[in-house]
């Protein structure tokens, strides 16, 4: 009887072995498709400055346009704040400062990058953010590609619905910019936010400085 069901365990050990072998891999996973027009808030960090700068974000992937409102964050002495009104479409960058509404009107030099993941991105890992009945399921993805050591992007989505959660920007092992979304809402509630003010119709050609 013991040799019997000894026969009987290795044999039905051998069955699963070769079952697990004809099981097919899971598939791949894919990247997911981000909304196209969402508002929320950002913190943008700058590692050339060591500042991080706020801002309240509308964005329309459908039309290639970003509008980028900055927030006070406390008192910083002679520090000037801008909207940012970028039109990919028409090739523009309007810079607005918040007091005086003098506005600057420069050439856009850099195409369109939308906040998504591209279709041939590397998935890097899935995980939660934040700590116990309070978490997030999250997936990373990068540029990475077997013939190139490091990567120059990398982003992190949520799984449930793809919105952004963190993108970061290396060049030469350095980080160029970090930007984290939050507070995110689907749709545009306002397109107005995309058309420059009257002050840009006399728009100077360059770009203002931050600072006094």
């Amino acid at each position: 009887m013991r040799r019997s069901a000894a026969v009987r365990v290795v044999f039905l050990g051998v069955c699963a072995a070769l079952a697990a072998l004809g099981r097919p891999n899971p598939p791949p996973a894919q990247p997911c498709a981000a909304p196209l027009q969402w508002e929320g808030r950002s913190v943008r960090y700058d590692p050339g400055t060591g500042r991080n700068s706020r801002a309240a974000v509308s964005y329309d992937g459908q039309n290639q346009r970003v509008r980028v409102l900055e927030q006070k964050n406390g008192h910083v002495p002679c520090k000037k704040y801008f909207e940012y009104i970028y039109l990919f479409q028409s090739g523009v960058l309007f810079q607005i400062e918040q007091v005086s509404k003098r506005c600057s009107k420069i050439p856009l030099t850099e195409d369109w990058d939308p906040y998504d993941i591209p279709a041939n991105s590397t998935y890097e890992d899935q995980y939660f953010i934040g700590g116990p009945g309070d978490m997030v399921a999250v997936q990373e993805w990068s540029d990475r590609k077997p013939a190139r050591k490091n990567e120059a992007w990398v982003g992190v989505y949520t799984l449930k619905d793809c919105y952004p959660v963190q993108e970061t920007y290396t060049r030469n092992d350095s980080v160029t910019t970090s930007t984290r979304f939050f507070d995110l809402q689907l749709g545009i509630s306002d397109p107005a936010v995309f058309t420059p003010p009257e002050t840009c119709q006399s728009a100077r050609p360059e770009r203002m400085a931050g600072d006094c």
